[in-house]
């Protein structure tokens, strides 16, 4: 049995109280829908929590369904043809996973914490975009958000050095929390330090170094584990803009 249908919640859950908790709601697919949308919208979806560690699909599945993180942080990997995996992306509360043009996956999604997720079969999505065209840009404006941070994602790789990666990093994951009306400097950071380095296109010990250098300037501290709070975001922008004067 797939534990994507094994840990199914029991039916008879109210729409508003699993709405009204959804990361969807502030920052992804259903931010623009009134209650009777999201009634039907609910109604054609399954909600499924799984563990962290999880596996919501692998690159080469079929692409039938389409997710929604309503919690939790995941991790979007790639397999290369000499048999290492690179970490393609991190994905949030409110983010849609899986929504692709292609007949099969073509990635990885893991579950870096444990997290409840919204399923709509693609079928059942493709209706839905039909019937509510709010539905259909608000998709439309994910797209693009993914589109612009892929674009910037090149740019730091390509062009920032070391610790200018890492601090371009941290600030995306800031600027994440924003996004979903949060504004404390304290990051959930659950992938790890090699995650980070293989998604930035560095070694190990160079993001460790950059970490170390940033606590030792006073620009961050670690309070406790996977939590990074930022305590000098202007020079943290300054490095990763390339102003820093050093």
């Amino acid at each position: 049995m797939n534990p994507l249908d094994a840990l199914r919640p029991p039916p008879g859950i109210r729409t508003d109280e699993v709405c009204s908790t959804c990361g969807s709601r502030v920052a992804g697919l259903c931010k623009p829908m009134d209650a009777a949308s999201l009634d039907e919208i609910s109604a054609e979806a399954d909600r499924v929590s799984l563990p962290a560690r999880s596996v919501v699909f692998r690159e080469g599945d079929q692409a039938t369904r389409v997710y929604s993180l309503m919690n939790g942080i995941a991790k979007l990997t790639r397999l290369l043809p000499d048999g290492k995996q690179q970490v393609v992306g991190f994905r949030y509360p409110g983010d849609v996973i899986g929504y692709t043009s292609r007949r099969d996956y073509p990635f990885d999604a893991e579950l870096l914490t444990g997290a409840t997720l919204c399923r709509l079969d693609r079928p059942k999505l493709d209706k839905l975009l039909g019937r509510y065209p709010q539905l259909e840009h608000r998709l439309l404006d994910l797209c693009v958000q993914e589109l612009t941070a892929t674009q910037e994602q090149l740019v730091t790789v390509g062009r920032r050095p070391a610790e200018a990666r890492v601090a371009a990093f941290l600030l995306s994951l800031l600027e994440a929390r924003r996004r979903r009306g949060k504004v404390e400097r304290t990051l959930d950071m659950p992938m790890t330090r090699a995650d980070i380095a293989d998604f930035l296109g560095l070694t190990l010990e160079t993001v460790s170094r950059s970490f170390t250098a940033f606590r030792k300037r006073g620009w961050l501290r670690e309070p406790e584990h996977q939590k990074v709070e930022l305590l000098d975001i202007p020079a943290l922008s300054a490095l990763s803009d390339g102003t820093d004067e050093g």
